[in-house]
């Protein structure tokens, strides 16, 4: 059985709870009053809950046909610009909140502004700089999105901007001077190990007056950046939302005399306990919370360093974990562990989503996180305990000298995966003999097999295996983009993208590093003639009943490299797009683009790259197309949708290589 565990106290939570929980969520789905004037959208995703579920059905499947652009706002307005000529970003993945009649969005310069929901003008912007430090970039400054706050009677936008945590008056745009230091507390402070350069592009949750932040780290490092295996701790930290005060830590890697030390072992290099100076195990996505309940939903990342862990012996907690947490005081709650001793870089990227749920007749109020490999793990948010059995299936062992890997990972059996797992003859592209033939001869020098296939040292000889094919790969399967809910049914849609990744080790070369082993610069994956060599769907949205933990449908996103030389008169489906988009969810739609094609260089080129630039709703019964619009660059953010003087609106960030971000807005006539 795989690790989970609980606090005592929690499991003195009332039996009633959880069903008036359950009340309290599906309230969430009330459908809009008649009358109606304002609705907003007053979180990332679009509650505490992470569903990004919207109830307006004033564009449903009768009216989106009608859809029109109301207005257009570049990511780095005029207003804003000062006479500035800088180019906006091609790629930014902000998502507007809607409160209070504004839309408060984050910046291509990395401020605050606020919007006329109705027009897209600045209404104000958070013009103060926050990036005067040294060395931070463009991609610090850019952010997915800002939190709000209010008591009823005074309101704040709290951001996290490079190494500061800023509460800005949601009214004027003035820094609250109560907060921190004149409004903003740095986030360097208050850990047990230097983080020189710390970054956090999602966006903060507030839940119960607390702000709950994470860190973004440098993981994907080779000969070129040093792999080294000390590196800064991934701690999530919970601040005061009124003084900017941190109020608790939780330790993604145990400290000493707290449960889980016992999980990383001495390195047999230095003979050190690896909890001392292994790092990362960061919360990179969004979390998600219930407020009745008091409890967060933290989605973990792999330790130091990614796809070598022999200087880190034993399973690794918390790594690559749910983790619940007690909002008030970041208490562990329970946690479970999707991947032990990783090295193939699945950590949790996506956010979890909290839903209501009945499963053979008994009523579970539940989270569901989707993951990079293609699983959807469903759990009781109160206990931890899951939904339906989770396996612990034998995987293969490591050829590298000095890696120890767990002989066992966890493997949820319901629902379904989501994406193809691993490498199968019988899985890779055979729209002709000939193509299949080939796809066999491109993967002759590379190990492949079964899930959790592990890395592998890389051999040059003639003969020598190139490394390990990852499928999905470090950017495949649901990313953060994540997952979106309908909590009125309990249906949970999961945008995800196809990618492969080759993972080759070589023995550490630079000076500053000190593992034995790294991974070879970036390898692009074999392909034909710029064709992957597995079955489509590429990229491909699908819809899962967790109620009974089946798939309902699954459909292809955008019809992919049809165009292909090879392929145009095979007259072939849809293929799907293998760009990153995140899914709306309305009551009769599901609204999805494409992703872009640039900004993810983990994504692998395939013909025509990843992306589209279509922007389409989908029928939430079928799958089927309900309506389209060729925009001029594709999604980069998550759309959010919002009603203002009567008018339901959704807002997305688009943008291309060649086309700088801007928020598009649609709305009927």
């Amino acid at each position: 059985m795989p690790q989970f565990w609980m606090s005592g106290h929690r499991l003195a939570v009332p039996a009633g709870a959880a069903i008036a929980v359950a009340a309290g969520l599906a309230g969430l789905a009330a459908p809009a009053p008649a009358d109606a004037q304002t609705v907003e959208w007053p979180s990332y995703a679009a509650d505490a809950a992470g569903t990004k579920y919207t109830r307006l059905d004033q564009i449903d499947a009768t009216t989106v046909d009608r859809l029109e652009i109301a207005w257009r706002q570049s990511v780095i307005p005029d207003a804003i610009r000062n006479g500035d000529t800088i180019r906006a970003p091609v790629a930014a993945q902000n998502t507007p909140l809607m409160a209070e009649g504004r839309l408060y969005v984050s910046t291509g310069l990395g401020t605050v502004a606020a919007l006329d929901p109705a027009t897209g003008d600045v209404l104000w912007n958070d013009s103060e700089p926050v990036f005067e430090e040294a060395g931070l970039s463009q991609r610090t400054r850019q952010t997915r999105g800002v939190a709000y706050w209010t008591d009823g009677i005074e309101s704040r936008v709290i951001a996290a901007r490079g190494p500061k945590l800023i509460s800005i008056d949601a009214g004027t745009g003035v820094r609250d001077p109560a907060f921190g230091e004149d409004g903003a507390v740095d986030l360097r402070k208050g850990l047990i190990r230097d983080f020189p350069d710390y970054y956090w592009n999602s966006a903060p949750l507030v839940v119960n007056d607390v702000i709950i932040v994470g860190s973004f780290v440098r993981d994907i490092l080779d000969n070129q950046m040093p792999a080294t295996k000390e590196a800064p701790r991934g701690d999530v930290r919970g601040f005061d939302v009124r003084t900017g005060e941190q109020v608790w830590t939780f330790h993604t890697i145990p400290l000493e005399g707290q449960p889980g030390i016992e999980t990383w072992g001495i390195d047999p290099d230095s003979d050190q306990p690896s909890w001392v100076y292994s790092g990362n195990t960061n919360m990179w996505a969004h979390p998600t919370a219930d407020p009745e309940l008091g409890l967060a939903y933290l989605p973990l990342s792999t330790p130091s360093s990614d796809y070598y862990g022999g200087h880190r012996p034993g399973d690794n907690l918390y790594a690559e974990s749910l983790v619940c947490v007690d909002v008030a005081t970041g208490e562990l709650q329970w946690y479970f562990q999707a991947v032990r001793h990783g090295v193939w870089d699945y950590d949790f990227a996506s956010s979890a989503n909290l839903v209501d749920i009945t499963v053979d007749g008994r009523e579970i109020a539940a989270v569901a996180i989707p993951s990079k490999q293609g699983f959807t793990y469903v759990f009781d948010r109160v206990t931890g305990e899951p939904v339906w059995p989770i396996e612990d299936r034998p995987v293969p062992a490591s050829p590298v000298p000095g890696e120890r890997l767990a002989e066992t990972q966890p493997f949820p059996t319901k629902p379904p995966p989501f994406e193809l797992q691993g490498v199968r003859e019988e899985d890779l592209i055979d729209y002709t003999p000939e193509m299949r033939a080939e796809a066999l001869a491109a993967l002759e020098n590379y190990r492949w097999g079964p899930l959790f296939e592990p890395p592998v040292i890389i051999d040059r000889s003639p003969g020598g295996l190139l490394g390990t094919v990852l499928n999905p790969g470090t950017a495949g399967g649901a990313n953060w983009q994540g997952a979106g809910v309908d909590p009125t049914t309990g249906v949970m849609y999961v945008p995800s993208a196809y990618s492969q990744n080759i993972i080759g080790l070589t023995p550490s070369e630079h000076p500053r590093s000190d593992v034995r082993y790294t991974r070879e610069r970036y390898t692009p994956t074999p392909r034909i003639d710029g064709l992957p060599l597995f079955k489509p769907p590429y990229g491909r949205l699908t819809a899962i009943d967790l109620n009974a933990g089946e798939i309902l449908w699954q459909v292809a996103n955008g019809p992919g490299p049809r165009d292909h030389p090879r392929l145009r008169d095979l007259d072939l489906p849809w293929l799907g797009s293998h760009g990153r988009a995140s899914v709306l969810v309305t009551p009769e739609l599901i609204f999805l683009g494409e992703g872009t094609n640039t900004g993810v260089a983990s994504l692998p080129q395939y013909y025509g790259g990843p992306g589209g630039k279509a922007f389409r709703a989908f029928d939430k019964a079928t799958g089927g197309v309900a309506w389209e619009m060729e925009l001029p660059g594709g999604t980069s953010g998550a759309p959010m949708s919002y009603m203002v003087d009567g008018r339901q609106y959704i807002v997305v960030a688009i943008g291309w290589d060649d086309m700088p971000s801007e928020w598009f807005a649609f709305s009927l006539p």
